[in-house]
């Protein structure tokens, strides 16, 4: 059996969590606090942009805590 080729920019969740620098948990993560949105696929293996990953990767970033004077 061989699978389809997916586009280059589009990815599963393995993929994505490759190409992120991340675990495939994260990017489950992201998905379930709405940081990132699947552009296909099924429920159970959906299919994310590349640009969607980076941005949801910049949104999740921890910000600093500022220092109170």
């Amino acid at each position: 059996m061989t699978r389809p080729m997916l586009p280059s920019r589009i990815m599963t969740t393995a993929l994505a969590a490759e190409a992120a620098g991340v675990a495939p948990a994260t990017i489950r993560d992201w998905r379930r606090r709405g940081l990132l949105i699947p552009c296909g696929g099924t429920p159970r293996r959906p299919l994310f942009r590349m640009e969607d990953v980076a941005a949801a990767q910049a949104a999740a970033k921890p910000r600093r805590k500022r220092e109170r004077t």
